[in-house]
């Protein structure tokens, strides 16, 4: 059910949920100071509750009201990526996130989203708590459509159109005297370097208790199978490149050209969802590129989609 900004703001005063978009991929979004609401989000998603959620700010400043101190190149990170795909993980003033939102940990992630729309929003209605609007496991949502699939069609939504990036923010963590990243994102460890004075390296995690969204192995995962490979002899069904050839036998699905990450991430997870749509049983992803840059963040992600685990 489609909404407009004015019934958004209205809805999560009233201690409900609603669905937003972001330039990374839609998020259900909920009051900071509302429990209820908190615990909606987690019951809808199916989210286990010792995995924190973001926090989304209206402006980059609002995070001093929050953390109790400031790591080294946090404001510097801030100015070069705020607005924009970047959460930001540091410890917090005791009392002042809910442990709902923080998971009882003694930190939280922050983020200042820069699509016009959800920056409309959160300035009327101060921080929010938005992960991402899918149930968990499952691919996130970069269309409106994809919301309606997951939650019904009487869900709560406002429609932004297709979310730019396609990939969730990457997240920093400082610890140990440095940045590193807690989860890779639509910014890359090479974007982030032309600010910090090294490339923060990825801290991969697979532990019971998640420093932040997207820890948990399994994850973006459709029903299909997909076989992530360079050869195609036995495949009924292709994720590829525009640029290449595949065997004429094969259905092809495109989801951009081999140089382009952008277009790629754009297209990944409307793509995976397509799968089970047209229920598909398995997919052959060629999985031949580069693993530099973004396309270090997809490469991780189709990992994570195809794992059984």
């Amino acid at each position: 059910m489609k909404i407009d900004v004015c019934q958004a703001v209205f809805l999560l005063s009233e201690g409900d949920v609603v669905a937003i978009p972001t330039e990374t991929v839609y998020g259900l979004a909920a009051s900071i100071h509302s429990p209820k609401a908190i615990q909606k989000i987690f019951d809808l998603k199916k989210r286990p509750p010792k995995n924190p959620l973001i926090v989304h700010l209206a402006s980059k400043d609002e995070i001093f009201d929050y953390i109790s101190s400031a790591p080294p190149y946090l404001e510097e990170l801030m100015n070069a990526f705020w607005p924009g795909p970047l959460t930001l993980i540091a410890h917090t003033i005791p009392g002042k996130i809910p442990e709902q939102v923080s998971a009882g940990l003694p930190t939280a992630a922050f983020r200042f989203p820069q699509h016009p729309l959800a920056r409309s929003i959160l300035n009327m209605t101060g921080a929010l708590v938005i992960p991402s609007a899918n149930l968990s496991g499952k691919p996130s949502s970069t269309a409106y459509e994809h919301i309606e699939e997951d939650f019904g069609k009487d869900f709560p939504v406002v429609d932004g159109g297709k979310c730019s990036e396609g990939l969730e923010s990457t997240i920093l963590i400082y610890k140990e005297e440095r940045w590193w990243i807690a989860r890779l994102g639509a910014l890359s460890p090479t974007e982030l370097a032309t600010v910090l004075p090294y490339e923060p390296a990825y801290a991969k995690q697979t532990a019971a208790n998640p420093l932040c969204p997207g820890q948990m192995y399994k994850h973006y995962s459709p029903k299909a199978e997909l076989i992530l490979t360079n050869s195609f002899s036995e495949a009924s069904l292709i994720i590829g490149f525009q640029d290449r050839s595949y065997p004429s036998k094969a259905e092809v699905w495109y989801w951009g050209r081999s140089d382009d990450p952008r277009g790629v991430a754009q297209a990944l997870y409307s793509l995976l969802r397509e799968l089970d749509r047209q229920k598909k049983p398995v997919a052959w992803i060629d999985s031949h590129f580069s693993k530099e840059g973004l396309w270090q963040t997809i490469h991780e992600r189709i990992q994570k989609a195809a794992s059984k685990n």
